[in-house]
């Protein structure tokens, strides 16, 4: 009980001595003799503020880290998914210009002979029984396609139908060793037969059967045409002819062409399913370099 009575009454005194204190540096104003004291206070006090301002906030930074971590990482994963679906968005808007690109010079490669076409898109590259170079198209009897039709892309002609389903069809390459072709010179009636030779399609041989015919490279090469259209109609342009064979007392005379169009990296391409009204002959072939 004492004990209280004691703690009491020391309290009470500290107390009225700080209001003393108080009422006495606050009359006092700027000249109050306790302003150094008050300073030396304000200044202990506040760097102890500071010191413990600066050791906590690292802490408080990295406890703040913590608790938001789950959510930050899941606003980094939205960030990548939406970076990927545009990098992918863009990558489809590209890919679509440059089919747009090539189904336009198709269809007036088709337009100026005269050839109605079914377009459609390679899908795959694939063997065929008894050809080594062939590719699957997305078109079928459905859409009109049927075997023993001709397939070009805007450059020039690619091969022929071999193989129909209602929603695929099966295109041996002009690049295919088991592949053959009528095939005419350009600006005369001199005709032959193109083979595929292999080489990725780089090359393909053509045969002249008047081995008395100039032969020549540079020369251009254009479809002959089949009968009633099928396999092969006439005037699609071939290739160029890169390399004269010598082949003295043979009744053929053999060249090398290089393909107008890549038999590598074919896209979009046209299946033939009405041939032109009249052979449109030379017209089809592109301009000549040195005529442009």
């Amino acid at each position: 009980m004492r004990d209280s009575r004691r703690a009491r009454l020391i309290l009470g005194t500290l107390l009225t001595a700080a209001l003393v204190t108080l009422t006495v540096d606050h009359r006092s104003g700027a000249g109050s003799p306790l302003a150094s004291l008050r300073g030396a206070g304000s200044w202990l006090f506040g760097g102890v503020e500071q010191f413990a301002g600066a050791t906590l906030r690292p802490i408080g930074s990295f406890v703040h880290a913590v608790v938001a971590a789950p959510s930050a990482q899941g606003e980094i994963d939205r960030l990548k998914a939406d970076n990927t679906r545009l990098r992918a968005s863009l990558a489809a808007n590209r890919l679509d210009q440059v089919r747009s690109v090539e189904l336009r010079r198709m269809l007036g490669l088709a337009g100026l002979g005269g050839y109605r076409v079914v377009p459609a898109n390679v899908v795959a590259r694939r063997g065929q029984p008894g050809f080594e170079d062939a590719v699957e198209l997305d078109v079928g009897t459905a859409d009109g396609v049927h075997p023993e039709m001709t397939v070009l892309n805007g450059e020039g002609l690619i091969g022929r139908v071999v193989q129909a389903t209602a929603s695929s069809s099966t295109v041996v390459l002009l690049s295919d060793p088991g592949s053959a072709a009528g095939a005419r010179l350009e600006g005369g009636q001199e005709i032959g037969v193109v083979h595929g030779v292999g080489e990725n399609g780089r090359v393909i041989q053509f045969k002249l059967l008047d081995s008395t015919a100039p032969l020549a490279r540079g020369g251009r090469i254009v479809s002959f045409g089949s009968q009633n259209g099928r396999p092969y109609v006439p005037g699609v342009p071939i290739g160029v002819i890169e390399r004269v064979e010598a082949t003295p007392g043979e009744l053929t005379r053999i060249a090398y062409a290089r393909p107008y169009a890549d038999l590598m990296a074919l896209d979009v391409v046209g299946v033939v399913v009405e041939g032109p009204k009249r052979d449109p002959r030379d017209s089809v072939l592109p301009a000549k370099e040195g005529a442009r």
